[in-house]
C-alpha cells in the first residue's frame, strides 16, 4: 500500500477485493508472473518463481504470515523484501512495490531485495 514516485510505471494486478487477508495469487504484469500476497490488509508482491526451483508462490505457495513457503521443497522467504529465510534457497526474490487507489492494486517495478 506505499505510493511512491513510481506510480506512473504502475500496473494493474487485482481488485482488492480479489485477494482475502492471507491469501496469494500469481498476476501477469508486463509478461512476468509475480506472487501477490495479502497480510494483514496489505499489499506484497515478489517474483512469483522459487529461487531455488521453477515453482509457483503465488499459486502453490503456503503463507503464513509473512512467510511463503515453496511447497516443492520448503524454501522459505519473506514477502515483505524477498528474502530467502532458509535452505535449499540461497538467492533472493525480486520485491515489487505495491499502489493501492480506488479499490484497485497495481504493482509498481521491481526492486532489489536487500
Amino acid at each position: 500500500m506505499n505510493k511512491d514516485s513510481t506510480v506512473a510505471e504502475r500496473i494493474f494486478a487485482c481488485e482488492v477485493g480479489d485477494l482475502d487477508d492471507g491469501d496469494t495469487m500469481m498476476v501477469e504484469t508486463g509478461g512476468e508472473p509475480v506472487a501477490l500476497y495479502r497480510v494483514d490488509g496489505r499489499f506484497y508482491a515478489t517474483s512469483d518463481t522459487c529461487t531455488h526451483e521453477k515453482w509457483s508462490l503465488g499459486e502453490e505457495g503456503d503463507l503464513d504470515g509473512f512467510e511463503i513457503t515453496c511447497t516443492l521443497h520448503n524454501a522459505r522467504f519473506d514477502v515483505r523484501d524477498g528474502r530467502a529465510l532458509c535452505f535449499p534457497a540461497t538467492a533472493n526474490l525480486t520485491r515489487y512495490s505495491t499502489i493501492v487507489e480506488d479499490g484497485k492494486v497495481y504493482v509498481a517495478p521491481a526492486e532489489a531485495a536487500r
